[in-house]
């Protein structure tokens, strides 16, 4: 199965998150808020991870009459756990044991853990882990109810979960006493971090992979120029978001989201392919995930040369720790992801019937 514009969507994606971090819009005399708004490209890839991991499972049950739960985490460790380690054991390696900061000990197995979105406080440029816990605890919860739940509740129970989630991070959870679990250094509150793009991605993918529900979404999204039609939607739901997004707002931007995924993936030849489908924009999104975990070590590494040049350029900063980023990424893809990546069909890892 492949869907030609993802890897489109993911570079776009990353590039709101570089442009996040980046000091250029922070510059900006009164910004858009779109140009505020980089953070919301890691809710996007949670939309189309929701989505992906979704359509995959229903379309390995339709080939072989169920879907094998130890073969999708097999192939989640091969895709996630090579790079991430190598991240977090560099990163603290130089903090803990070069730079000396010993506080951080009591903290760094968490990350290993996948608990990260639960610290307090972070290990220097390991912040963005909080994504990749997230969606780790997904991985682990999501195949198991998808399994086991009863397929024609599976709806019922999504929107259940997203209600729950948008409850939660508004604090209508802790106005009937519903408190976090603080278990230093961890502040456990299971249903505050942004489970709710994950779950949306998933509820499209079941309604696509439904004849009647494909239909449905089809004669909406399915036109030629659907596509950028919801982007501009998109565009302008973020531009003219409130300032703080808790809640209701960003279930909006989550569902617009949606339908932007559902625009690019109902159909291959929609308006917008020649641009998702451009080789280099294609291959920034293969390695998305790869820039993703190193561009705070790339924005460091920009930040200090230029500084050491007496360049504060805050856009010069942000073109070049962003091709830094890549590079790097580039070379970790090319001689360090691949190789695990090419396991994930070497083994036939035994399947829980339906």
């Amino acid at each position: 199965m492949h869907f030609g514009s993802l890897n489109g969507l993911r570079c776009f994606c990353i590039l709101a998150v570089l442009w996040h971090h980046a000091p250029a819009w922070t510059n900006m005399d009164d910004p858009l808020r779109l140009w505020q708004s980089g953070f919301l490209g890691v809710d996007f890839f949670f939309v189309l991870s929701g989505f992906l991991i979704t359509t995959l499972l229903l379309r390995e049950e339709d080939r072989n009459g169920n879907f094998s739960v130890k073969g999708f985490y097999w192939r989640r460790c091969l895709r996630i756990i090579p790079v991430y380690f190598l991240v977090v054991s560099t990163l603290g390696f130089y903090y803990i044991g070069i730079e000396g900061q010993t506080e951080y000990l009591g903290i760094l197995p968490f990350y290993y853990l996948f608990l990260s979105n639960f610290l307090a406080s972070d290990i220097p440029m390991l912040g963005p882990t909080w994504s990749l816990s997230v969606e780790e605890q997904f991985y682990l919860v999501w195949p198991l109810l998808l399994l086991f739940a009863p397929r024609k509740y599976i709806l019922h129970i999504l929107a259940g979960l997203i209600t729950l989630n948008v409850l939660a991070v508004t604090g209508a959870l802790g106005s009937i006493g519903i408190k976090p679990l603080e278990f230093p250094p961890l502040v456990i509150e299971m249903f505050t971090a942004t489970y709710a793009p994950l779950f949306i991605g998933s509820g499209l993918a079941i309604f696509l992979h439904n004849k009647a529900g494909f239909e449905t979404l089809r004669q909406i999204f399915g036109q030629k120029y659907s596509a950028p039609l919801m982007f501009l939607l998109l565009l302008a739901v973020v531009n003219y978001r409130p300032p703080d997004v808790t809640g209701w707002p960003n279930l909006v931007i989550h569902f617009t989201m949606a339908a932007c995924l559902a625009s690019i993936v109902i159909r291959e030849d929609h308006a917008l392919r020649s641009v998702f489908a451009f080789r280099p924009i294609a291959r920034v999104g293969q390695i998305s995930y790869g820039i993703y975990l190193y561009h705070l070590i790339g924005l460091h590494i920009v930040v200090v040369g230029l500084s050491k040049v007496g360049w504060q350029g805050s856009w010069s900063i942000f073109v070049l720790y962003s091709l830094v980023s890549f590079v790097i990424a580039e070379l970790s893809f090319r001689y360090y992801e691949t190789p695990f990546l090419n396991l994930r069909h070497r083994r036939k890892p035994m399947r829980l019937a339906k």
